[in-house]
């Protein structure tokens, strides 16, 4: 019988080590405590703003604020809004495409902030109410770390984005990293890199000479402006090579006030104005008729309009139509394969989401077409 007692003293050993001794082996392993439960369902993140913020794993719903609710809509994502910072339904056209885009989706939704007018303002009450994973802006450090103080909510700051830089590229990878689609930021800066190249590539060997002198008038900026606003440097022309005459007269990109005898030395063969500028240049003509007269654009008739890039902070799908629309009128040759209707619909169907998005514009004025001031 002796011979037995060895095998169940073993047996009995390898028992008590698998289980009698099983609080010693498990406390050598990881333990899932509560915290543990919690970071597992959360993530960290670093902002534009070089904040450090928690946010969940899984972002479901959240609400956006300065220029976000254009992004997300870019992104897809306008859907998983609960909340909306942005303007009153009634007083959204088809010029701020984003919002009118989705004016039947967040039509119920609830504006907890705005930055109308230039005056940012945001309803910590309200978002609490809509209970969103996390806010998105595009605010200060100072402000979103108010913002998330008041709500208790994460809040995630990224760039205004410069129309066609690498901080709005940034911006929408943060963005999509945040609401689980990253593969769709490199989609749209895809497709938009691709249009850019596009444009640049059809101009890039009309000799100089060949260019005709160019202006963005009319342009919107802090507000509309009459035809002494002008686009500095102008992002739409300098895309298509074309012959900006406001280059090399400032270091400013974008919207500036000149003199308008500034305007008669470029003496510009086209000149293009912004939609909602377009009725100051009218009641301007009526009380200087002389000074339009001198200008070569108007006396030949080239003379066009198109929606304004900004409203509401700027657009990216209607400037990259608005550039296909000039480089059509100033280098037919270089575009003449181009059906402008399909084009302009192919590129607002694929940021927006809607069919024939032209047709809307087109209804409400802010059409692609040229202009005549005979009228007045």
């Amino acid at each position: 019988m002796k011979k037995y007692i060895l095998p169940i003293l073993v047996i009995a050993l390898s028992f008590c080590l698998a289980v009698g001794c099983g609080n010693n082996t498990a406390n050598d392993s990881p333990v899932t405590e509560p915290e543990q439960l919690a970071e597992a369902t959360t993530r960290t993140i670093t902002d534009m703003v070089g904040r450090k913020v928690e946010i969940p794993a899984t972002v479901e719903k959240f609400v956006p604020l300065a220029n976000t609710p254009r992004m997300i809509t870019y992104l897809g994502l306008a859907d998983k809004a609960v909340g909306i910072g942005g303007m009153a339904s009634d007083n959204i056209t088809p010029v701020t495409a984003y919002a009118y885009a989705n004016k039947d989706l967040w039509a119920n939704l609830p504006i907890v902030g705005t930055d109308a007018a230039g005056s940012t303002d945001y309803y910590p009450e309200e978002i609490i109410k809509v209970n969103p994973d996390v806010i998105l802006c595009s605010y200060a450090p100072e402000l979103a770390d108010e913002i998330q103080t008041k709500t208790g909510i994460p809040v995630v700051s990224v760039a205004l984005g410069t129309l066609f830089g690498e901080d709005y590229e940034q911006a929408l990878r943060i963005l999509a990293d945040v609401c689980g689609v990253p593969e769709k930021a490199e989609e749209v800066i895809a497709f938009i890199n691709d249009c850019l190249q596009d444009l640049q590539s059809r101009t890039a060997d009309v000799p100089d000479e060949d260019k005709p002198t160019v202006l963005g008038a009319a342009a919107t900026f802090k507000g509309a402006h009459g035809i002494e606003g002008v686009y500095a440097n102008y992002k739409l022309l300098e895309i298509l090579n074309a012959n900006d005459v406001t280059r090399g007269s400032s270091d400013l990109v974008g919207g500036v006030v000149v003199d308008k005898e500034q305007i008669i030395s470029w003496n510009p063969e086209y000149i293009f104005f912004d939609f909602t500028g377009l009725n100051l240049v009218k009641e301007d003509i009526k009380k200087n008729p002389g000074f339009y007269a001198q200008l070569t654009a108007f006396q030949n008739g080239k003379l066009y309009q198109y929606p304004n890039s900004t409203s509401y902070y700027s657009n990216v799908e209607i400037p990259i139509v608005n550039s296909y629309y000039i480089g059509s009128i100033i280098f037919p040759e270089q575009f003449k394969d181009i059906v402008f209707k399909d084009k302009a619909n192919e590129i607002f169907k694929f940021f927006l989401g809607c069919d024939d998005y032209l047709s809307e514009l087109e209804a409400f004025g802010a059409s692609y077409s040229a202009v005549n001031f005979g009228d007045n």
